[in-house]
């Protein structure tokens, strides 16, 4: 069965990142794809030391195993498709992101590319400004990876949970991208 992962970088487990992943996620269901939602607010996910490691150990795995990161990894790498969520944070990712995607970034690049010909969707939501750099951070993370991204990002507005409910285009759009993940999905079906 196909599988996505979605990623929430948001300190909030139930705000309006997740609300907005989970839009993406019924259109995956809908499809009969298998889907299921990590968070990572609450858990500690430090960023890359460059300490080489996981070059010398070729384990698929960040030396640094005290937090969620490599739980991460070994879901990013079973999933067929994989979403990475993040509100704005002066204007880019929370810092619980970017330290996911530098250490898995790193882990999948010296282990043969763990993550190349995954699918990928980026999802954010914005107050006022910030939307691009964070999209941009987390799509550089997938085109780095070698993965396909489905379509056009999901932006939402929203400021107090649940705000972003409201925001009828972004909805839509995570719907439409929701559809369009699993029409990706389907149509590369298995490959290697």
């Amino acid at each position: 069965m196909t599988k996505v992962i979605a990623i929430n970088g948001s300190p909030r487990r139930e705000g309006n990142t997740a609300l907005l992943i989970r839009h993406v996620l019924e259109e995956l269901g809908n499809e009969g794809v298998d889907t299921e939602e990590v968070n990572l607010g609450g858990n500690v996910a430090r960023g890359c030391t460059a300490c080489m490691q996981c070059m010398e150990n070729l384990d698929g795995h960040c030396v640094f195993d005290d937090d969620i990161v490599n739980a991460c990894i070994d879901k990013m790498g079973e999933a067929d498709g994989i979403i990475l969520g993040s509100p704005v944070y002066f204007l880019d990712v929370t810092a619980e992101m970017k330290g996911l995607i530098d250490r898995a970034g790193f882990v999948s690049m010296v282990n043969r590319d763990l993550f190349r010909r995954k699918v990928g969707v980026p999802v954010t939501v914005m107050r006022r400004a910030g939307a691009i750099s964070t999209l941009n951070t987390m799509m550089n993370f997938m085109a780095y990876s070698g993965m396909i991204v489905a379509g056009k990002p999901v932006t939402g507005v929203g400021h107090e949970v649940g705000s972003v409910q409201k925001d009828e285009e972004g909805i839509r759009r995570a719907h439409d991208t929701g559809k369009n993940m699993a029409w990706l999905l389907n149509a590369l079906g298995n490959r290697s």
